[in-house]
């Protein structure tokens, strides 16, 4: 699916309050373009009818025109409440639908996709790019305000005559256009070059932070603060010229006013001068009621910008071979015949010879090789990553944690109730430790665990895992780092529950406790030219 129809549904999920900050807009705008006309006339009115004698001021009628003026007053000013709370409500709530779905998208899709990205320049798409994506909710409602607008000032400005009607309706059109080609000059470049900087910027500010400790180490945080200034002022030039372009669009507004008003004023020749003033000051506002449009333009680079790099991160419908119920017997090819739950495996060899990596293959988080890898007897290169996915619950040695509470992190493998998430932490070897805190599963972990030590991160990844439904429960290095008692302790209930759950387990790990829990073993001894795993042994026992 590509961003514009997730939009799309979006705004048709939306189209109650999108119709009604339209509404409100177009009250608005109306209400705006009668308040001052109606205001020129009356003062216009009221200062010849004192003018012309104390008679012509008592018959004056000055109660009606006040009145109106104070209505028009109050519905511009609920207009605009509304409006602004409808038109941002519908943004705002399309975008908390539309993040998660962009994340679910990518994450369903091919891995070389979302491994094409760093995390600084995902975290930009996923925030800057769809914060941009706002306006394209929040300014439909322009093109009614405008309309309506534009219509309430042409109409006020032909009571004079019908001249002067026409006369305003060029000098609209004229700022339109003007507006339009500065848009797309000025702003729609500016706006696109400040959309990929901001991502730069991030990206490049991410992976400074990731790598701080080795900087220090080794004395470059001039060299590390130069490159972020120097992304910096990139992100600077664009927005200076972001601004730069907005000025010439207000400057053009300014001019299109001057205008129109001298075109109005000839054109209502002959006209009583209350209508004259009632023409000019329509005139006025129906320039004023195009600031809309203005504004839209000058943010639609960066919307354009953030569309285009959102969909460029979409993966393309490739939805490949689902698989039949059941259908989770693992063979590696050249490794014996398939191994299906409760067996249990473990991959050995030396550091670097590929097992992560040929884990990650298998369970979609790599693009598959073909010949390699078989499930239910279908080469994986041949099944969507997705597919793939709902069969394992992944335990990476490279634990990443959401800078949140350790409920929120467990909520990561699905719904659980609070006593599947107790007990997946005393499995882990994490319960005491988390019962110990005053929160307990609302304590938080900070950012990426930075509250917990390197075991107990581990413990948590591993909890979390436990929590997934799935058939195989893969695990990398579960035990490293873990002291001989805290080792014991989660093997014995790792086994427990393995036997319990009839699940699966792939196992990597150099550590002899762990693998004890396997009764066969695949040795890789490397990796062949072409990516793929070089196997030195099979070891199968009887379960």
């Amino acid at each position: 699916m590509r961003i514009g129809q997730l939009i799309a549904a979006q705004t048709l999920e939306q189209r109650a309050r999108l119709r009604l900050a339209a509404a409100a807009g177009a009250v608005v705008t109306v209400s705006a373009v009668c308040l001052l006309g109606l205001s020129g006339w009356f003062i216009t009115g009221a200062a010849f009818a004192g003018a012309a004698g104390a008679a012509a001021a008592q018959s004056f009628n000055y109660m009606m025109p006040s009145a109106i003026i104070r209505l028009l007053a109050i519905l511009r000013t609920g207009g605009r409440y509304v409006e602004r709370v409808a038109g941002h409500e519908a943004a705002l709530k399309a975008l908390a639908r539309l993040r998660p779905q962009l994340f679910r998208a990518i994450a369903d899709g091919p891995p070389e996709a979302a491994l094409s990205l760093s995390s600084g320049e995902m975290s930009a798409r996923l925030v800057q790019d769809v914060d941009a994506v706002q306006t394209l909710f929040v300014r439909r409602s322009v093109p009614v305000s405008l309309g309506a607008g534009a219509a309430a000032a042409i109409i006020l400005a032909s009571l004079a005559t019908p001249w002067a009607g026409l006369a305003l309706f060029a000098a609209m059109a004229v700022a339109c256009i003007g507006g339009i080609l500065i848009a797309r000059r000025l702003a729609e470049p500016a706006g696109r070059a400040a959309q990929v900087a901001v991502g730069v910027l991030k990206d490049r500010l991410a992976a400074l932070e990731a790598v701080t400790p080795e900087l220090k180490a080794y004395g470059l945080e001039g060299w590390a603060a130069e490159q972020a200034a120097t992304a910096a002022a990139d992100h600077d030039r664009a927005q200076i010229a972001l601004t730069q372009a907005a000025g010439w669009m207000t400057a053009w507004q300014a001019v299109a006013t001057v205008l129109a008003v001298a075109l109005v004023v000839p054109a209502s020749a002959g006209a009583a001068l209350s209508m004259t003033a009632l023409a000019a000051l329509a005139a006025i506002m129906g320039i004023e009621a195009a600031g809309g449009l203005v504004a839209a333009l000058h943010q639609n680079g960066g919307a354009a910008q953030a569309l285009s790099r959102l969909d460029a991160i979409l993966p393309t419908e490739n939805p490949g071979q689902g698989l039949a119920p059941l259908a989770d017997a693992i063979a590696l090819i050249g490794a014996g015949d398939p191994l299906s739950p409760p067996q249990r495996f473990g991959l050995t060899g030396p550091s670097g010879v590929g097992k992560t990596t040929l884990v990650e293959r298998l369970i979609g988080l790599r693009p598959a090789l073909g010949g390699e890898l078989q499930i239910g007897g279908v080469d994986i290169a041949d099944i969507a990553p997705r597919d793939r996915r709902a069969l394992f619950a992944y335990a990476a040695q490279d634990v990443r944690l959401l800078d949140g509470s350790v409920r929120e992190n467990l909520a990561l493998a699905g719904a659980a109730d609070e006593t599947a998430m107790w007990r997946a932490l005393d499995d882990a070897g994490l319960g005491q430790r988390i019962r110990a805190e005053p929160l307990g599963l609302d304590a938080t972990v900070g950012s990426n665990g930075e509250r917990l030590s390197g075991g107990e991160r581990r413990r948590l990844n591993l909890a979390r895992a436990y929590l997934r439904d799935a058939p195989w429960l893969v695990l990398d290095e579960p035990t490293e780092g873990l002291d001989a008692a805290t080792e014991a302790h989660v093997l014995t209930a790792l086994e427990a529950r393995l036997a319990e759950r009839a699940q699966g387990l792939i196992l990597i790990s150099h550590r002899v406790p762990p693998m004890a829990l396997c009764p066969s073993t695949i040795h890789i001894d490397g990796l062949e030219t072409d990516g793929r795993v070089r196997l030195a042994c099979a070891k199968r026992n009887a379960a």
